[in-house]
C-alpha cells in the first residue's frame, strides 16, 4: 500500500495537470470559433472552383497539347501522398486518423505495384510515418512558425508540388486532411489534386446546370478559349484546395484538442477522487493502528 506522503504528492500532481488541461481546453475553445469560421468561409470558393474546372474540363479534348495538370503524365506508377497534420500534439485522435487514412492508401497502392512517396505538412504525420516509410520521404513543409494561416502559405506548397510534378518526380498526388464537421467529429479526407480528375458525364451535367452553363441547350463562349483558361486556373486551384485543407485541419485540430482536454480534465477529476478516497482510507488505517498500539500498551501496564 502506498504511503500517505506518496499519495499526497500524487494528488497534488494530478491537480496541477488538471489545471493545465482545463486551461488548454479554454484556449482551444477560443481558437476553435475563429478557425471554424475561416474553414466554413473557404468551402464555397473551393467547391465553386472545382465546379468551374469540371465544366471547363468537360468541354476540352484532352490530348498532348492539354496542360499537364489536367492531362497527366501518361503514367500511373509513382504516387505522392501529401499528408497534412498538425505541428503540435495533445489533439486526441486528430493526427492518428489522418495518418491511418494515408497508411491505408499507401498499403493499397503498394499492393497494386505502385511506388509511393510522402510529402509531409506538419511534423506529427511525419513522426508517425517516418519509421515505416523512411525511404519514401520527399519533403517536409514546416509551418510551425506560422501564427495565422494565409493563402501565401498554401501557394508556396502548391508551387513546390507543381515544380516536382513538372520535373517528373511523381505521376499522381493525393492530399490527406481532416474535414471539420463538429468539435466531436473530424472526417479524414483523401483528395486527388494532381492531375485534376476529369468529371464524369453526370458530374459534367451537374456542373452545367449549377450556374456555369445554366439552362438546357444554352451555349457559353469563353474568351480566351477553354484550354487557356484551364492553364491559368489549374495551378490556382491546387493552391485553393491546399489552403482549404489547411483551414479545415486548423478547425479540426482545435475541435479535437478541446474534446481531448475536456476528457482529460474529467479523468483527472475522477483520479483525484479515487486517490483522495485511498488517502483517507490509508490515513484512517494508520490512525486505527496507532490507537490499537496505545490501547495494547496501556493494557500491558
Amino acid at each position: 500500500m502506498p504511503s500517505l506522503k506518496s499519495l499526497k504528492v500524487r494528488i497534488t500532481s494530478v491537480k496541477s495537470t488538471q489545471k493545465i488541461t482545463k486551461a488548454m481546453k479554454m484556449v482551444a475553445a477560443a481558437k476553435l470559433r475563429r478557425a471554424q469560421e475561416a474553414a466554413e468561409a473557404a468551402r464555397p470558393y473551393a467547391e465553386r472552383m472545382n465546379t468551374v474546372l469540371a465544366s471547363l474540363g468537360a468541354r476540352v479534348q484532352v490530348g498532348p497539347g492539354s496542360p499537364r495538370l489536367l492531362a497527366g503524365t501518361g503514367q500511373d506508377q509513382v504516387h505522392l501522398l501529401v499528408v497534412a497534420t498538425s505541428e503540435r500534439g495533445l489533439a486526441g485522435a486528430f493526427n492518428t486518423n489522418i495518418v491511418r487514412a494515408a497508411r491505408r492508401a499507401a498499403e493499397r497502392l503498394i499492393a497494386e505495384g505502385k511506388t509511393v512517396r510522402f510529402y509531409y505538412i506538419g511534423k506529427k504525420g511525419r513522426a508517425q510515418l517516418a519509421r515505416q516509410y523512411r525511404d519514401a520521404f520527399v519533403h517536409y513543409a514546416d509551418l510551425s512558425a506560422v501564427k495565422k494561416l494565409g493563402f501565401g502559405d498554401a501557394s508556396g506548397i502548391a508551387e513546390d508540388l507543381i515544380r516536382r510534378y513538372e520535373a517528373g518526380e511523381y505521376d499522381v498526388a493525393h492530399l490527406f486532411y481532416a474535414r471539420f464537421r463538429s468539435a466531436l467529429v473530424q472526417e479524414p479526407v483523401e483528395q486527388q489534386i494532381i492531375p485534376v480528375p476529369l468529371p464524369t458525364a453526370g458530374a459534367a451535367g451537374t456542373a452545367a446546370t449549377d450556374g456555369i452553363a445554366a439552362g438546357a441547350g444554352s451555349v457559353v463562349e469563353y474568351e480566351p478559349d477553354e484550354a487557356t483558361i484551364l492553364a491559368e486556373l489549374l495551378p490556382r486551384n491546387i493552391s485553393v484546395q491546399i489552403f482549404r485543407a489547411l483551414l479545415e485541419n486548423a478547425a479540426s485540430e482545435q475541435g479535437s484538442r478541446m474534446t481531448a482536454m475536456d476528457n482529460a480534465t474529467r479523468n483527472a477529476g475522477d483520479m483525484i477522487n479515487r486517490l483522495t478516497i485511498t488517502y483517507n482510507r490509508t490515513r484512517q488505517a494508520a490512525i486505527t493502528k496507532e490507537l490499537i498500539e496505545i490501547i495494547s500498551g496501556a493494557e500491558a501496564l
